[in-house]
């Protein structure tokens, strides 16, 4: 219930009479401002994009806790022997647009079979012309380019090889961005405990196929960098986001100096959040200044994955729990323990201005979703 204070009485006495004089107007109550920055409230009814994840199956699951936590998806396609065939997760992420279109959206990819015989190049572009035909809102580039494909003559196919080129230019005709994933966090050439996070630990203890510390043989990090690098000089005209924050998560002075260099850049967070915190720790202001510069550059992402045998209900509270946690660390200034980097960790509280762009508006413009879900 609103309250009013009392309405002052003035008596004049007017030649000998006294007036009562009418209570002056009450100014309407003024509506608070909002905060300058979001809250946990917050969370749920603000318009948020997850960039980067992977829905492989046709369960119901990611497109449920989604829409209860106010999420559009990009479910990018990729050639990761972990994952179903490529053709499969492109049929599922079909039926899963069908169901949702406003909601679910896709990226395709390619594999390498047939490298080197006549014609693949262009029936690889003819192919990813019609998956963008059918909906496709970007094509992805896996790791695979530059740590596991090789030519003919047994040299590691790098991004900038010649015979991907026609590939390249191909996407770049079709008006999408190229997700491109080089090279690994820079965790990857160090020891096990050496590493900063513990989810790095167990992925590359898992994988040791991809812990390139084991494999001095292989290309350095810096290498794959440098080609990355290159690539993009000859192709300035390249929509291209790199993903896993372009395998710069481990400094963001390094970073920024990407985005300089590469002004039509952009980069996704997808399973980074952890490398971001541990500068968190160490020096918060220069992270804060970081999303702040670069708030038209940022796309919010996590990688989460649902494949066919992951337990639906466990996956929601899983996607649930992360995206809570991340919001809570971008959006807020409430601290939380992490622990895969094992220590607490305050919140940048991001002005709401960078939070909706680095959580909708970034992805939605370079993704072409126009204005995505309708909401009241």
């Amino acid at each position: 219930m609103r309250h009013f204070p009392p309405v002052p009485v003035l008596f004049a006495c007017l030649l000998g009479a006294c007036a009562v004089q009418p209570p002056a107007a009450v100014a309407p109550e003024a509506s608070a401002p909002p905060s300058a920055t979001y809250t946990m409230d917050d969370f749920a009814s603000t318009p948020k994009f997850d960039a980067h994840v992977h829905a492989n199956t046709d369960s119901t699951a990611f497109l449920d806790q989604a829409r209860a936590d106010g999420f559009e998806l990009l479910s990018i396609n990729v050639d990761y022997p972990a994952f179903p065939p490529v053709a499969a997760q492109h049929a599922i992420a079909l039926r899963q647009a069908a169901t949702d279109p406003a909601r679910f959206h896709w990226a395709t990819t390619f594999t390498m079979a047939g490298f080197d015989a006549p014609g693949w190049a262009q029936s690889t572009g003819d192919a990813l012309a019609a998956d963008v035909a059918l909906g496709a809102r970007a094509v992805k580039i896996w790791k695979n380019i530059g740590m596991v494909e090789k030519d003919a003559h047994g040299a590691l196919i790098m991004l900038d090889h010649p015979g991907l080129a026609p590939v390249v230019a191909r996407i770049q005709s079709l008006g999408v961005p190229l997700i491109g994933h080089q090279g690994e966090p820079h965790n990857c050439w160090l020891p096990l405990d050496q590493m900063t996070t513990d989810n790095d630990r167990e992925y590359f203890g898992n994988h040791p196929e991809y812990h390139m510390y084991l494999h001095p043989d292989q290309p350095g990090y810096e290498a794959h960098m440098a080609v990355r690098d290159r690539f993009l000089a000859a192709h300035p005209d390249l929509s291209f986001v790199g993903a896993h924050m372009a395998s710069l998560e481990w400094n963001v002075d390094r970073l920024g100096a990407f985005l300089d260099r590469f002004p039509d850049a952009t980069v996704d967070l997808a399973a980074r959040m952890a490398q971001v915190q541990v500068q968190a720790v160490q020096a918060p202001d220069k992270v804060r200044a970081f999303f702040v510069t670069y708030q038209d550059r940022l796309l919010y992402g996590t990688d989460l994955t649902l494949g066919p045998d992951d337990d639906a209900q466990a996956f929601g509270k899983s996607a649930h729990a992360v995206w809570r946690s991340d919001w809570m660390f971008l959006a807020t200034g409430e601290r939380q323990h992490i622990e895969t980097i094992r220590s607490d960790v305050a919140g940048l509280a991001l002005p709401r201005t960078v939070i909706d762009k680095i959580y909708y508006a970034n992805a939605v413009r370079v993704f072409g979703t126009d204005q995505g879900v309708a909401r009241d």
